[in-house]
């Protein structure tokens, strides 16, 4: 067994009070200081990505130095390169009544190892949601203040090193039920409904590195209810609407951020309720077939069904969560008899489909997989 399995395994991240309100014990202020005294900076940096996950946070709290190298891609580099990027899975949940949700974080075993903080800002809906360097990114959606309703551009990312939220640059339009993604490093939302809730067809990327969003060119038509996804450096937007009198289209618009042009396709699906990327592929679930499992391959741009079994009730629908390259259907609602289903794109014909004991508490509304 690996070094990294054993972190896995045998160190699970657990976090508490006492590792989260760590004091400082050196000065902030000692910004020109080695990371650790009498090591060369490459080596300290090396050493501290050693560190099982679960110590981060403390770490995190030690100075700012240590700090800013936690949050960077280099940390995620080197932990990377030495094999100990660690799989998780982030799962958003809905209690039995319907009133709370929360993040909850899920091992490959399916067992709970922790709780994320509560959100910051106000209770939203139809937001989106991105993984970036290995950090969860909550964008935009619907909230509801003093009893009026109105689109957010608020942005919030989850560090999962440091088990902590912070907020970011707002994006440019407000907007929620829109499309989200991540391309070459970029975040990408597209459409959706803006503040008077008409519907928008402005295209706007975010750049971490300099924390700023940028308008570019806009959809071909207003859209919203649809999703995106990155293959192959372009971006991917389908599903969902166009106009009321169209209905759902099944165009699919493609972006190459190479030549900041768009193209169109004529084949895709409609009104998904569901998809995640895993390889080289995009597996769906439309609404009107929820037995079905639509696969999208960029290489032709071809679509392929796959049944899927039969577990629990005939009318139960399904969110989608990745772990382990394996692909895995959450129940939307909180049903005792259904068992997770999980599809193996590689294995044996007749042999994809098996059951799985992961299974949330509570329903699942979202879930994105996470490794750092």
């Amino acid at each position: 067994m690996s070094f990294s399995t054993l972190i896995t395994h045998k160190n699970p991240p657990v976090y508490s009070k006492s590792n989260l309100l760590l004091p400082s014990r050196f000065a902030d202020d000692i910004i020109d200081s080695p990371i650790l005294p009498g090591l060369p900076d490459d080596v300290a940096k090396y050493c501290l990505a050693l560190v099982p996950r679960r110590y981060l946070p403390a770490m995190g709290a030690v100075c700012k130095k240590w700090r800013s190298f936690l949050k960077s891609k280099e940390f995620l580099t080197v932990r990377k390169l030495d094999g100990l990027l660690e799989e998780w899975l982030y799962v958003l949940t809905m209690d039995s009544e319907g009133k709370e949700s929360q993040w909850v974080v899920l091992d490959c075993f399916g067992h709970k190892r922790q709780r994320l903080p509560p959100m910051p800002g106000p209770t939203k809906a139809e937001f989106g949601v991105v993984v970036l360097n290995g950090k969860l990114l909550v964008m935009a959606g619907y909230s509801v203040i003093d009893g009026t309703g109105t689109a957010s551009a608020d942005v919030y990312e989850y560090d999962c090193c440091l088990n902590s939220w912070s907020k970011l640059s707002s994006m440019n339009v407000a907007r929620y039920d829109f499309a989200c993604a991540e391309v070459n490093g970029k975040v990408y939302a597209a459409g959706g409904y803006g503040t008077d809730g008409s519907s928008l067809s402005s295209v706007e990327k975010y750049d971490p590195d300099t924390d700023r969003w940028t308008l570019i060119e806009s959809l071909r038509r207003p859209r919203w209810g649809c999703f995106a996804c990155g293959f192959e450096g372009k971006l991917y937007v389908m599903g969902g609407r166009s106009t009321f009198t169209i209905g759902n289209s099944r165009f699919v618009d493609v972006y190459n951020p190479e030549g900041q042009t768009w193209c169109q396709m004529k084949n895709g699906c409609v009104m998904v309720t569901a998809h995640a990327v895993l390889g080289k592929k995009l597996f769906c679930m439309e609404w009107k077939n929820q037995r079905r499992l639509a696969i999208f391959n960029p290489d032709d741009n071809s679509w392929k069904t796959v049944a899927v079994p039969l577990t629990g009730s005939s009318s139960i629908g399904f969110r989608f969560g990745i772990l382990d390259g394996k692909l895995l259907l959450f129940s939307l609602e909180d049903e005792p008899g259904y068992h997770t289903l999980l599809y193996d794109p590689n294995a044996s014909p007749g042999f994809e489909w098996y059951t799985s004991e992961i299974k949330p508490s509570g329903c699942c509304l979202c879930s994105v997989t996470i490794k750092a």
